[in-house]
């Protein structure tokens, strides 16, 4: 190919690009917005949801000791129901829907039917309201795509475009669920089509601009965590970080175990398939939740308040390694009940707690790899990105949703850092991002 040639395939391919880009750009903002008030009223539903299974569990502890009963049948019955919406109406908004979402973009499943969006919804709301250890994250990301897909009809794009709105629908959804935009755009490129093309970037810059200007329209601009002011870490950290992120390493590729094995056992118990088995499998996990809420009302749930104890520094560290273990098994028994959730609030959780006990025994043990200020917070900060790291394999989306999370801005080498190592570890383990595992499960269970 000589270089008139070679200028006329460049010229032809500009043109490509600029085809239709408007009309593209403008349904991206609709489809950010619509995201963006969906997403805040479902955040303002979890909130309202919290706040009566924590009053209805104090008011049975203020009671007769027989009111357990109380509470464990009504996170049963919660749970129970939510899993039915999703079995009886709309399967494919089971669990967080990520899966989905790359099934779409991908070509092997059909857009999701519109009435995912009131299922996902309301199942969402009356799961994590139950206790069940699931992010909102999940929900936003599935209803945000499904909107994204009606908008795109609408509009009367092609199916390629269409298949942009999607995605940059999706990570609207992200992007409200966390507060995070930039999270949200980075998470359609590097996670949901796994490369960089204009057009994708105009559509997920646009859509999530306009879901986080509503969100914060409706629900303040803040950043969801308040950690202290962090100074630039020095060079002596560096070894700390990295321990910390090939620990995470392994705690992410088994927490990815623990997932997978979660869900074969709960399949082998009860499929999903059968709408009566999925009620009674989530009605099950719901109740056992719910006697968890009775014992340690705090430790059920999305887990957002967990993680800001664990930023801020407060517990011993017997008491945050108990909570650890039991919230490591709780989140993916949670996920096994079928009902819609996500999992990344939880995992924030895992490695923010991580974070904190490693920091401490830095302080405690190896002075010298601990941070001058003596504040842990650093530490907790990074957990949570590598965490995120280890299980997703995303590293800029993890670092920069954390980032737009705890406005620690001067933390980005740490991250990096300690990212480094939690991607390495599970890659030489073999354990494969968590969206691919479950994304070939449910392919088996489609054939």
């Amino acid at each position: 190919m000589n270089d008139d040639e070679a200028t006329e395939v460049t010229d032809v391919t500009i043109q490509d690009e600029r085809a239709g880009l408007v009309p593209l750009a403008a349904a991206s903002v609709v489809v950010g917005a619509a995201t963006g008030a969906i997403g805040v009223l479902f955040r303002f539903a979890l909130e309202r949801a919290d706040a009566w299974r924590n009053a209805f569990v104090a008011w049975a502890h203020a009671g007769h000791d027989a009111a357990v009963l109380l509470v464990v049948l009504a996170a049963a019955v919660a749970s129970g129901l939510a899993a039915w919406l999703v079995a009886r109406f709309a399967p494919m908004a089971s669990g967080s829907g990520i899966p989905h979402v790359e099934a779409v973009l991908h070509s092997t499943l059909p857009p999701a039917p519109l009435v995912l969006i009131p299922i996902k919804f309301a199942g969402g709301v009356l799961a994590i309201g139950a206790g069940l250890a699931l992010g909102r994250e999940g929900p936003t990301v599935q209803m945000g795509a499904s909107i994204a897909h009606v908008i795109g009809g609408i509009f009367k794009r092609n199916a390629d475009d269409c298949r942009v709105l999607l995605a940059a629908g999706a990570g609207a959804g992200l992007a409200t669920a966390f507060n995070a935009p930039i999270a949200g755009a980075v998470f359609v490129l590097e996670e949901l089509m796994r490369r960089f093309h204009t057009r994708t970037a105009v559509a997920a810059l646009g859509a999530s601009a306009s879901a986080i200007a509503m969100a914060r329209l409706l629900h303040g601009d803040l950043p969801d965590f308040h950690v202290p002011a962090q100074p630039f870490p020095g060079f002596e950290m560096t070894g700390a970080h990295l321990l910390l992120g090939a620990l995470l390493g392994l705690l992410g590729a088994a927490y990815s175990r623990v997932i997978l094995w979660t869900l074969d056992a709960a399949d082998a118990i009860a499929h999903p398939a059968s709408v009566k088995h999925a009620t009674v499998r989530a009605a099950a996990v719901g109740a056992a939740i719910g006697l968890l809420a009775w014992f340690a009302p705090d430790l059920v749930g999305g887990g957002d308040a967990l993680t800001e104890r664990a930023l801020l520094g407060r517990g011993t560290i017997a008491g945050v390694i108990a909570m650890f273990a039991l919230r490591f098994f709780v989140g993916p028994v949670s996920y096994a009940a079928g009902t819609p959730g996500g999992i990344f609030a939880p995992m924030l959780v895992l490695g923010a707690q991580t974070g904190l006990v490693f920091g401490r025994v830095c302080l405690d043990w190896f002075p010298g790899m601990a941070p001058a200020t003596g504040d842990t917070s650093t530490f907790a900060v990074v957990g949570m990105a590598a965490f995120f790291v280890a299980v997703v394999r995303a590293p800029v989306t993890g670092i920069v949703l954390v980032t737009e999370m705890t406005a620690s801005f001067t933390l980005l080498l740490p991250m990096l850092t300690a990212c480094f190592t939690a991607m390495i570890v599970p890659m030489l383990l073999r354990v494969p991002p968590i969206y691919d595992s479950l994304g070939e499960r449910a392919a088996q269970h489609h054939r």
